[in-house]
């Protein structure tokens, strides 16, 4: 039996997103998948239309108008959305602020910040117009503490941190759920993009440890919306074992 809760998740294509999706799947929550890869949407709905109901949207989350008119234009069966997962986000760089490049830092704060708030609004009308909802805010340890050569990064998630604090407030009032997920070093695809396609040194940030992987916080994302609706977990922090803060990590 399939569930009549649906979830839109930005970012779905790879990493935390996909594991998301995937981890929703199992559990029959009906999807509405975004990212700007096409053909990699594609091949994820004929996967995952063999256990729930699927839509995809191909957009670049960074474009306004993109994010508002394919939004509006979801089939009357997916457009209510129950859950809002605002997973995109994406490192460009890792030099000191004197050194950075101000187009990564664009794209960081277009993404991390800018392209969350557009999906937000698109989304949260139709949750106040029905007094609920459910947003989960992908945040980042980055979000709670700043660690060399991250500064821009870092702002960028500490402003996800303070939207997903402020949404809270603001929409109490309508019984809307918000929270932020903010995990350690995942392995994914992040290091590979922070470093510009350079798999060596993407490789080597997650050597001599076992980071967490993209299911570990998928399983975790999913026990939070799956709480009963008189509870809302807030703000969540999860690091692997090996790792203490952003600069301490335990290697062998």
């Amino acid at each position: 039996m399939k569930t009549s809760k649906t979830a839109l998740i930005t970012g779905a294509t790879s990493g935390i997103g996909l594991a998301v999706a995937e981890e929703f799947a199992k559990h029959n929550i009906r999807l509405i998948l975004c990212g700007r890869r096409k053909e990699r949407l594609k091949e994820i709905s004929d996967r995952l239309e063999t256990q729930t109901d699927v839509y995809t949207l191909s957009f670049d989350i960074r474009d306004r108008n993109a994010v508002f008119d394919n939004i509006a234009s979801l089939p009357e069966d997916f457009k209510q959305i129950d859950i809002l997962i605002n997973n995109a986000g994406n490192a460009h760089g890792l030099e000191p602020i004197a050194e950075g490049n101000v187009d990564d830092w664009e794209a960081m704060i277009d993404i991390n910040v800018k392209g969350l708030l557009y999906v937000s609004k698109a989304v949260i009308p139709g949750m106040t117009s029905r007094k609920s909802g459910h947003i989960i805010n992908l945040g980042s340890t980055a979000g709670k503490e700043v660690y060399p050569k991250g500064n821009v990064y870092c702002a960028s998630k500490h402003a996800v941190d303070a939207i997903n604090q402020a949404m809270r407030i603001d929409l109490n009032e309508y019984g809307i759920r918000v929270g932020a997920v903010n995990p350690g070093m995942v392995e994914t695809e992040f290091s590979k993009v922070r470093f510009k396609g350079d798999e060596h040194r993407a490789n080597a940030v997650y050597q001599g440890f076992e980071p967490l992987q993209a299911n570990d916080v998928a399983e975790i994302i999913y026990f939070i919306v799956s709480r009963p609706a008189h509870v809302n977990i807030a703000d969540l922090v999860v690091m692997s074992t090996a790792q203490a803060s952003s600069t301490i990590v335990k290697k062998d």
